[in-house]
């Protein structure tokens, strides 16, 4: 009987610490860079590129094309989110005001830019701890800066490609008009 019980007490525990783990990125809580709330609930249904930007990177020039597939396919249900990050070779250091006007008036970013945040070590952002703990090929340590993830409408991380991916690369092109058909 004893064991009967702990085995109860067991399930009821895992299940009640379960409840509260994010099991989509739907279940992260984010602010815009402007200091707006956004949940991520709110681009449910749609299919998303979530990707750690910088302002100073050899990479920076790919806003340029995240502009181009947001402006392409948002009418279509696609959204870029872009998270200004400064873990990689201190290539964002600006606040987050500093880089809300840099996007926009060196790059005429309209897609969503979200606060500043840390996507590696110990104060990496919850979200990415999501993103990064699950199973390979999607989990695994952001490597660099720009390093994208496609989701579909239902919140399930798909895809992830490699900083040096162009965004408008024809494998990523590609993989967003099949998911955008779905």
């Amino acid at each position: 009987m004893r064991r009967v019980m702990l085995l109860v007490i067991f399930l009821i525990s895992a299940f009640l610490i379960g409840a509260d783990s994010p099991r989509s990125i739907y279940d992260f809580d984010l602010n815009r860079i402007d200091g707006t709330p956004a949940p991520l609930k709110g681009y449910e249904g749609k299919v998303l590129m979530i990707v750690n930007v910088a302002s100073k990177c050899g990479n920076t020039p790919q806003y340029a094309g995240l502009e181009a597939l947001y402006a392409k396919y948002r009418d279509q249900g696609f959204v870029v989110l872009g998270f200004p990050a400064n873990d990689f070779g201190g290539q964002e250091p600006g606040g987050n005001a500093e880089i809300a006007d840099y996007c926009r008036a060196v790059w005429g970013v309209d897609f969503p830019v979200f606060e500043k945040i840390s996507v590696k070590g110990d104060t990496k952002h919850p979200l990415y701890a999501f993103i990064t703990s699950r199973p390979s090929p999607i989990g695994g340590e952001i490597s660099w800066n720009f390093q994208k993830f496609l989701v579909g409408r239902d919140g399930t991380i798909v895809e992830r490609f490699s900083p040096g991916t162009q965004p408008m690369a024809p494998a990523v092109i590609a993989k967003i008009e099949a998911m955008l058909e779905d």
